[in-house]
Parts: structure tokens; C-alpha cells; sequence
């Protein structure tokens, strides 16, 4: 049985990862600090369906904290680590940039000089489309530059690429960034458009609408994103030297390290993602237009034939069946009929 240890195992996308690897007879470690950035509620259900798997154990405690992923490591020497803990959120970071120092600069740093000490097969750790910042090239390819970060959080996630580029160059550790972007589904974050979108046309109140509605994102469903990465497991980047890189890839020339854009494939008008959720409500949404905000982008849109070549894999999932589910999931779980 091959071991996995998934940081951020009670969030959104950890919960789905670590169902998944589950399900494909992985033992999985869980690393999760049930912060309250949002209802730590919402964590523990999560957690506790996750509990309910004899293979899955369960470390509570922050990355940040000295030693604790180096114990980890130490002790069950997983073959996989997908690193997902961070803290997230464009507009939180204007709010609170020093969480996102302590999270996702020196979380990560942790974590490098675990897999220093102790190195896997293959070690993935999640980064943001918001790394792409102010480019324009849409859509966005791992070939682009990226270099002007609009937000605090972006700038702590393009820097731990940095990070984990070197150390896969200075110790020989194969490391995958996949670059998310608007990734939603069941168990989502209430900080996410569809979930605040959602509650608000249930409970009859007005959604905010930011660029006046003259937004668009490639929303990826969250189980499009977890075949994505559960394929990327076994695309190990090969070291320096060992083979000829396409012209497309972003394989380092220096290092077993590799950034892949996990996404649709799809840039879909912010007022389409609206009207899918009032399909899928069978309610109308008043809303409230208002100016771009700090820090945001007024479109994303992911190029996969880079993940498409390494493992087969298109999103499937329209924009329509996702949201349903969701909406289906929400009114289940909060017993809204």
C-alpha cells in the first residue's frame, strides 16, 4: 500500500484529494490546523467522513509550526506528498497579509526541508492561476511570464514555485506545481462566489457583483481538478538531462521540477456563472454591481494541453452539471429542502 501525505487534508480540495487516493488504496496521512479563516465546522464534517476510512490518520497542527512536518515525514516516509495547506483568498490577503506569510512562505519552507531530509518519490504542491497576475496572454500557458503579481496572496504563491524550484535543483527531488484556478463543487469554501452567490439567492438577498459583472473565469470542477492531479501523481518531472523537453513544457532545464495549469480549458463570463445558479435555484438573484477590486483580474483562462500531454486528461465536467451539484449539496446539508 503506497502512502500519501496531503497538508490541508480538512479543506476543500484536500478532502476531495484524500477521498480520491483513498478510494485508489493509498494510506493517507492528513495534515490540518481547523483554522477558523472560515466555519471550522465545515472542516470537521469533512474530516470526520474522511476518519470514517481505517487508511486515513489524521495530524491536526500547523505547517508553519518547526518540526512538525519533519516528524511526519520521519515517521511514515510516504511515497506522494500533495501539498495543499495554505492560507487562501485574493481579498483576505489585503485584510491580513501576515497570515499568508506564515502560511504559505514559511508552511512551505517546512515542508522543503522535510522532503530535504526525507525525500519522496514525487512531491506536488498546489500554486494559483492569480501567479499569472498582470499578464494578458490569454489563455494563460506555463511558458508565460509571470512576474508582476497583483495580490499579496499571489506574490506567497508564485514565491514557493521559486522555493520548490530550488530545492528539486539543489537536492535531486522531483516536485509538480499545479497552478489551480476557480475550482468549485460540493464542500466548497464559503468564501467562493458559489457558495456566497448560492446562500444569498436562497435566503433572498442581493449577491455583490464586482467590474460591474465584466468578469470572466475558468471554473474547474472540484472533480475534474482531483483526476488532474491524481494522473499528475505518476507524471514524475524527469531530472536534467534524462530527456528532451517539448517545446511546450515547462520542465527546468535545472531540475526535476515542472509548474502544470489544472483547469477547463473554458473562460466563461462571470453573468453565465450567475445565470447557471439561478437555473439551478429555480430563483432570480438581485444584484449588486460594484468596481473591480483590489488585487483581482478580470479574466482567467487555463491552457491544459500541457496536463492533456503528459496524461491524457480534458475537464468534463459543464458548467451547468457542476453547479447543480453543488446547489443540490448545499440545500442537503444546510436542510434547505
Amino acid at each position: 500500500m503506497r502512502k500519501a501525505l496531503v497538508t490541508g487534508a480538512a479543506g476543500f480540495i484536500g478532502y476531495h484529494v484524500c477521498r480520491r487516493l483513498l478510494a485508489d488504496g493509498y494510506e493517507v496521512i492528513g495534515l490540518d490546523a481547523l483554522t477558523d479563516y472560515y466555519d471550522p465546522e465545515l472542516k470537521r464534517q469533512r474530516l470526520a467522513l474522511l476518519q470514517a476510512d481505517s487508511n486515513f490518520s489524521f495530524v491536526k497542527d500547523r505547517i508553519e509550526r518547526s518540526g512538525v512536518l519533519m516528524d511526519i515525514l520521519s515517521r511514515h516516509r510516504p511515497e506522494v506528498i500533495i501539498h495543499l495547506a495554505a492560507q487562501a483568498g485574493v481579498r483576505y490577503s489585503i485584510e491580513d497579509p501576515r497570515s499568508y506569510l506564515e502560511s504559505n512562505l514559511a508552511g512551505t519552507f517546512e515542508l522543503l526541508e522535510a522532503i530535504r531530509h526525507h525525500p519522496p518519490e514525487h512531491a506536488l504542491l498546489a500554486s494559483t492561476s492569480s501567479a499569472y497576475g498582470a499578464n494578458t496572454n490569454l489563455p494563460y500557458s506555463e511558458t508565460d511570464k509571470a512576474d508582476f503579481q497583483l495580490s499579496f496572496y499571489a506574490a506567497t504563491k508564485k514565491a514557493t514555485e521559486n522555493m520548490a524550484h530550488s530545492y528539486a535543483s539543489l537536492f535531486n527531488v522531483p516536485v509538480t506545481m499545479f497552478r489551480f484556478f476557480t475550482v468549485y463543487g460540493p464542500w466548497g469554501r464559503p468564501d467562493m462566489a458559489l457558495f456566497k452567490f448560492t446562500k444569498a439567492i436562497l435566503e433572498g438577498d442581493p449577491i455583490d457583483v464586482y467590474n460591474h459583472g465584466e468578469m470572466r473565469r475558468d471554473f474547474t470542477y472540484i472533480d475534474d481538478l482531483v483526476e488532474g492531479i491524481r494522473l499528475l501523481i505518476d507524471a514524475v518531472p524527469p531530472r536534467p538531462g534524462t530527456t528532451a523537453a517539448d517545446a511546450n513544457d515547462s520542465l527546468s532545464p535545472a531540475a526535476p521540477f515542472r509548474v502544470v495549469n489544472i483547469g477547463n480549458s473554458r473562460s466563461i463570463p462571470l453573468e453565465a456563472f450567475i445565470e447557471s445558479i439561478e437555473r439551478a435555484t429555480g430563483l432570480s438573484a438581485t444584484r449588486n454591481l460594484l468596481p473591480m477590486q483590489a488585487g483581482d483580474v478580470p479574466a482567467t483562462w487555463a491552457d491544459t494541453s500541457l496536463l492533456r500531454t503528459l496524461t491524457g486528461y480534458d475537464a468534463h465536467t459543464d458548467l451547468d452539471t457542476g453547479v447543480r451539484r453543488f446547489v443540490e449539496w448545499y440545500r442537503s446539508h444546510y436542510h434547505m429542502g
